[in-house]
């Protein structure tokens, strides 16, 4: 555990519920840094490093007869002990379940998300120079640097949570830092079918899809969960199976009991020693994998996941970022182009349509919730075309008096040609699903 001499020199503690709180917290954060040995807590486990710092602090408020309730000198115990070891304001955040998201925009400006909406939050940071000393702790926790020469990052923290960081002099208003929090909870299809983002009818033909081992290409705008839906399709995948994940940041909770999860690395001080999506897609394809699972597809890797699906790993899984089902696949088609290759467009869009089978698009309501709006099937090519058609759809129909998005689900009465496949693979399902009408 690395203490920046930031630390030491400019104690900050933030987030106390009243001026004076806030006042005697840096008093007794001021006292507590010229008794405390620093170095030496820092080779002590967290735990136990933890209660020291709390026992000293409490000394020092007794010694100080510091004029406050035993909940308001608990608070400046805990935000001490979260300032020097944690990640000062955000801990209280990062222990709300209800909060998504934690959006920083600079130190005096907090935003969180709840149920998919954006709220703003009392909490703030000293300055910016406290804010960029928690930035820099959780990105030196996993190994990679921010500085005026590398002045983005992607990292996550330890629970798993994807973070994003942005300083100056790319961050105009000082260090900007997003949260994305990592869910302990495990989602399941029952979950998404309570919520309303799918019917019961549309679960049941997502299952025969995965177990039928079908190339699905889950498509949705920024927040629209489609980490979460990938992990709820993966739910689906036999345990016997060999799974193989690649992503940016390590966000997948697969249950079962094979699998490699791979993350990519970016380059260190010297521009050396990046490992791309692309590199690992092509290394997994010699790990013997049953399935195939990219987090999200945003570059050159896109041609060799395909090739690999073409080549006998049916059954995988991929996100990417498209707001319909046919941006996805115009969206697929530049990213091929991204490897410097001069294929033929129509070569690219027969690999395209020979290799993805079902494209599920997700959108996030303005009223937070989050729905499959189409499951659509790639049926093949006419002429040059990508033919495309909607088994599935959601059609909205307004909004209530209370700002809720009304709307519904239903069939579109095309039967997949798919469905002769996963009859012969043993899955047996109602016809009657594809039956136009509301479900």
């Amino acid at each position: 555990m690395s203490l920046a001499a930031t630390d030491m020199q400019q104690p900050a503690v933030a987030g106390f519920r009243s001026p004076q709180e806030r006042e005697w917290g840096r008093r007794v954060h001021e006292k507590l840094l010229n008794t405390i040995d620093l170095s030496r807590i820092g080779k002590m486990d967290e735990r136990a490093a933890r209660v020291q710092i709390r026992e000293i602090t409490q000394k020092i408020i007794q010694a100080e007869n510091v004029p406050l309730s035993a909940i308001a000198r608990q608070h400046i115990c805990k935000d001490i002990e979260d300032d020097i070891l944690g990640l000062g304001p955000l801990e209280s955040l990062l222990a709300d379940n209800t909060v998504s998201d934690i959006l920083v925009n600079n130190a005096e400006s907090v935003y969180v998300e709840r149920k998919g909406v954006l709220e703003k939050v009392d909490v703030s940071f000293r300055d910016n120079q406290h804010l960029m000393t928690i930035i820099d702790r959780i990105v030196t926790g996993v190994g990679r640097r921010i500085d005026e020469s590398s002045p983005m990052v992607d990292a996550r923290l330890k629970d798993g949570s994807r973070v994003n960081a942005v300083i100056p002099p790319l961050a105009i208003d000082g260090p900007s830092l997003s949260i994305r929090k990592f869910t302990a909870e495990k989602l399941g299809i029952e979950e998404l079918i309570r919520t309303g983002s799918v019917t019961e009818a549309m679960a049941e033909l997502l299952r025969g899809i995965v177990k039928s081992r079908l190339n699905v290409v889950i498509s949705g705008g920024t927040g629209t969960g489609k980490t979460t839906m990938l992990n709820v399709l993966s739910g689906f995948i036999s345990p016997r199976e060999r799974i193989v994940t690649i992503e940016d940041s390590a966000e997948l909770q697969l249950q079962q009991p094979h699998v490699v999860r791979l993350e990519t690395r970016p380059s260190n001080t010297e521009g050396r020693g990046e490992v791309t999506q692309r590199d690992l897609v092509k290394n997994c394809l010699r790990m013997r994998p049953d399935r195939v699972i990219l987090g999200e597809v945003r570059g050159g890797e896109a041609l060799d996941m395909l090739q690999a699906m073409n080549t006998g790993h049916d059954g995988s899984l991929a996100t990417l970022h498209a707001n319909t089902p046919r941006d996805a696949l115009g969206r697929l088609e530049n990213m091929v182009s991204m490897t410097g290759l001069q294929l033929p467009v129509s070569t690219v869009r027969a690999q395209i349509a020979s290799a993805v089978d079902v494209v599920l698009q997700l959108e996030r309501m303005e009223d937070g919730t989050r729905r499959v709006t189409s499951i659509s099937e790639i049926q093949g090519m006419e002429g040059d075309v990508i033919t495309l058609s909607d088994i599935f759809v959601y059609t909205r129909r307004g909004v209530d008096e209370t700002g809720k998005v009304i709307g519904d689900f239903s069939a579109t009465g095309l039967v997949p040609k798919f469905h002769e496949e996963l009859r012969r693979k043993g899955f047996e399902f109602d016809m009657r699903i594809f039956k136009p009408g509301v479900w």
